[in-house]
């Protein structure tokens, strides 16, 4: 049995976030999906909000103790197994990376969280494509904060040659904006910062479509 255990959603970003980071470092674990709709939102059960008080994924069980939150795991990790970091070792340079991830994390993903659709929905009656509008704009004025940031740091990768945890926030995020019909013209850089760590095994290996979770696909 491996010392580490990760309750994911395939479509969850952050859980997306914390696979990326898993495969990056060669960390095997147990997956364990948490349905976000089923049964009402698995994620909400007794059971679950034990181990996790927020009631969502990703959670990360290593030796018995639990740890949520996307950032803060990725941060443990590289406590736990030093090689090779997400984050750098120099306090600046640190946290940089933590401000690019932030862009994404407090900028970004929670507007167009399920939980905040929902309400949305719930309280002013949104269809579809209203709640598709509301994400593209959100996605929109985040990108043009990262894309400016970046232009700072980058070269392959957010911070240079080698990916690291900005790159683990930035995949997830990509990928909800081409869903949400967000095109990347105006943001070259993170469009080919994506390209490249689309061609990393571990960023295959933690792609939506690779989990156990994942619904077949039809033809």
């Amino acid at each position: 049995m491996s010392d580490f255990i990760l309750y994911s959603y395939f479509r969850s970003s952050a859980s997306y976030r914390v696979r990326i980071g898993l495969a990056l470092k060669g960390i095997e674990y147990e997956y364990r999906p948490v349905h976000l709709l089923e049964s009402g939102g698995q994620q909400k059960s007794d059971e679950y909000r034990a181990m996790n008080p927020s009631a969502q994924v990703p959670t990360l069980v290593h030796r018995g103790r639990a740890l949520g939150q996307s950032l803060a795991i990725l941060q443990y990790l590289d406590d736990v197994v030093p090689e090779p970091a997400l984050f750098p070792r120099d306090p600046f340079l640190r946290a940089q990376v933590v401000q690019a991830c932030e862009i994404v994390n407090s900028g970004i993903q929670p507007l167009g969280n399920l939980s905040v659709l929902q309400e949305l929905e719930r309280r002013h009656g949104w269809g579809p494509e209203a709640k598709v509008e509301w994400t593209a704009h959100w996605v929109e004025v985040g990108f043009r904060s990262l894309e400016g940031f970046l232009t700072k740091t980058a070269s392959a990768f957010c911070f240079g040659n080698e990916p690291g945890a900005a790159d683990a926030f930035l995949v997830p995020q990509v990928a909800i904006a081409l869903r949400h019909h967000v095109a990347l013209d105006a943001y070259p850089l993170i469009g080919k910062i994506y390209q490249n760590c689309l061609s990393l095994d571990a960023v295959q290996r933690a792609h939506p479509d690779a989990q156990p979770d994942s619904p077949p696909r039809t033809a």
